[in-house]
């Protein structure tokens, strides 16, 4: 991988984590635009290093650190997840989700799967805006 595809991988980690990110942080999340950027342009730069350790080494396992990557966003992911006062609630469980989502986004961004990682991050504010939309509407007539 050269400077410019890295430069360009960890750009498009940055946009997609980004507009994640914004999206999260318009509706009052715990976690938005800066924690999402962070999590995608870090997952891509440990992906870039992978693929950079196995074609100077050629025994590196790439896998081995996307296996810690996916570790390590479960515990950020589980801060976010808080129980509510009655006992009887969790919030947070989207947040974590958006989080893990975005560290899977980034990754895909620093290996080079520009259209994997597009499509993941389209999917993904499809879910946090227009479902949520549905979803308060569908609530509003079940009351």
């Amino acid at each position: 991988m050269n400077e410019l595809e890295m430069i360009l991988n960890l750009s498009l980690a940055f946009v997609l984590g980004g507009l994640i990110g914004w999206s999260r942080e318009k509706e009052g999340k715990t976690a938005g635009l800066r924690t999402h950027i962070l999590v995608s342009v870090g997952s891509a730069l440990l992906m870039v290093l992978s693929t950079g350790m196995l074609s100077k080494s050629g025994i590196a396992d790439p896998g081995r650190i996307a296996a810690g990557v996916v570790t390590g966003i479960g515990f950020i992911g589980a801060g976010c997840i808080i129980q509510g006062s009655d006992r009887d609630t969790v919030r947070g469980i989207t947040t974590a989700a958006s989080i893990w989502v975005t560290a899977a986004i980034g990754m895909a961004a620093g290996i080079g799967y520009y259209a994997g990682a597009v499509v993941a991050a389209a999917f993904t504010l499809i879910t946090l805006q227009l479902l949520r939309l549905v979803e308060k509407k569908i609530i509003k007539t079940k009351e």
